[in-house]
């Protein structure tokens, strides 16, 4: 049998040194799906390409990401369903706080992925043992306790992330069809409209979806997602500057609807610390950056072409959060929607409002999957270690689909992610609260995943010692980014419980 260990360089003239291994065996590899591949000593050499296949310094298949795959990704993953929010979120902070609370997220969260970029490989940043998940990287630089603790807060929020985007793309696709009746029968319609059903026809598409084997295979998806992104935000914000230019029109105030009697009435100071929590949500991508840096190939460094995604994604989302959020207030001021695009401030032109709904819908598809497949590796990878001879966990099935070509079926993905996504979207369906949501699960990832994980790694590689002026920097930084995420945490809870109150599981409330 031919030793694996020997090609893991990808070096052709190697193979064909060792090309005596080979010689008078029958069956000289077994290859990917458990086909076997038979050689004599004539064929071998034109059989080479067929059989090794380009494979990067840890044997897993040479990876083919780059900046640009890399900035897809982290776009599609930040400019999400949280840019719909930003609006009602600068309405409760007003046109001083808003800006430097969303201007402080932005900066917060560049740096700490710019230190996250470095956990990749470690000991050493570029030249150390690759770690493939969030989770692995906390495994191989803190160990103990914290890897519990970080898995439980990672897989959590990413489950949340999902239920979350079913949310949204119901009430997208319910505004589209609100958007037609009310231009057919006005504005004083009813235009009763279930998000149910679209939250089925959202999840089936995501079973189809889901049976995508890996993050690698999805770069079409991300690129595709990134620019309905772009779309519906410069939809959102030519609606919103269209709206603010109006004669006679409201643009807000300095202190918004919640600063100005913060403390003196109970629901307006819960508002706030919500809107923090839903801008926290806008920037949530930490969760999935060291699995996205896993698709990038090298040279150069994965750390450095990270570093550089990180800057084009963060730079291009907040220019678009800052634009949209401050367009949509100017244009409704303190009356400004929880949801942007679909809480019908915008009437017309309903087709143009209709097109950034779908837009909307089509992005989410995308990056339902773009966070969801971590979580799905996570699974898969610890049922296949587990439970090492069983059929239904390890076998794959090659299905010829016309004009896809060739699918690889695993019985046990097939079933555990479909019964992943009946389960989000049933939970969806129970609790379909937009804004409220947004900032729980906002406040839930942000310190914990997007600061103080980052930081406590950065500190133990680097071996920062205690009481220096970097370790006290970032010691500082856990404490503010803690303070900030318990606010948003209580506030978001409180508007949650708020909505219970009058609430029926399973009806459309407008």
């Amino acid at each position: 049998m031919l030793d694996k260990s020997l090609v893991t360089n990808n070096n052709k003239e190697y193979i064909k040194a060792k090309e005596y291994q080979l010689l008078n065996m029958d069956i000289a590899f077994v290859g990917e799906g458990g086909l076997k591949k038979f050689f004599d000593g004539r064929e071998i050499e034109s059989q080479l390409d067929e059989v090794f296949t380009p494979v990067d310094d840890d044997g897993h298949p040479q990876r083919t990401g780059n900046v640009w795959t890399a900035s897809c990704h982290v776009i599609t993953a930040v400019i999400g369903s949280g840019v719909l929010s930003l609006a009602w979120s600068m309405a409760q902070l007003g046109w001083i706080a808003g800006p430097l609370v969303l201007s402080g997220f932005s900066i917060v969260t560049y740096y700490t992925s710019v230190l996250l970029a470095d956990c990749y490989r470690s000991p050493d940043p570029t030249t150390g043992a690759r770690n493939y998940t969030y989770m692995d990287a906390v495994r191989a630089i803190l160990g103990g306790r914290k890897v519990f603790l970080c898995g439980l807060v990672q897989y959590m929020n990413l489950v949340g992330t999902a239920i979350g985007y079913t949310i949204t793309a119901s009430i997208s696709m319910v505004a589209i069809g609100r958007s037609n009746c009310f231009h057919e029968k006005g504005r004083d319609s009813s235009c009763y409209i279930s998000n149910n059903l679209y939250m089925a026809i959202f999840g089936a598409t995501q079973v189809v979806l889901s049976q995508i084997p890996n993050f690698s295979k999805l770069w079409w998806l991300s690129i595709v997602a990134a620019v309905m992104s772009l779309s519906y935000s410069f939809i959102g914000l030519g609606l919103g500057i269209g709206m603010a230019t109006e004669k006679s029109h409201s643009h807000g105030t300095l202190e918004g609807v919640g600063i100005g009697v913060v403390f003196k009435s109970k629901t307006d100071t819960w508002n706030i610390f919500q809107a923090l929590g839903n801008i926290a949500f806008a920037y949530s991508f930490s969760m999935i950056l060291i699995e996205i840096q896993d698709t990038v190939k090298s040279p150069p460094a994965e750390n450095k072409t990270m570093r550089k995604a990180s800057t084009i994604g963060v730079t291009v989302t907040t220019l678009f959060y800052m634009s949209v959020g401050c367009a949509g207030y100017a244009a409704f001021g303190k009356h400004a929607p929880g949801n942007l695009l679909t809480g019908f401030g915008f009437y017309n032109p309903f087709w143009l409002v209709d097109i950034a709904n779908i837009c909307i819908v089509i992005h989410l598809v995308g990056a339902y999957q773009v966070f969801c497949q971590p979580l799905y590796a996570f699974v898969e990878a610890w049922s296949s270690n587990t439970w090492t001879k069983s059929c239904f966990i390890q076998n794959e099935y090659q299905l010829d689909i016309p004009v896809m070509g060739q699918l690889k079926l695993n019985l046990f993905r097939l079933v555990w992610r479909t019964c992943f996504v009946v389960f989000t979207t049933v939970v969806s369906m129970i609790l379909p609260f937009f804004n409220a949501i947004m900032g729980v699960l906002g406040a839930v990832a942000f310190f914990p995943l997007t600061v103080y994980f980052p930081v406590q790694m950065h500190i133990a590689q680097k071996k920062i010692n205690q009481w220096t002026l970097k370790w006290c920097f970032l010691q500082l930084l856990n404490v503010l980014c803690f303070a900030v995420t318990m606010a948003a945490l209580v506030g978001s809870l409180a508007g949650v419980v708020n909505i219970l109150h009058h609430y029926t599981p399973f009806k459309t409330n407008y």
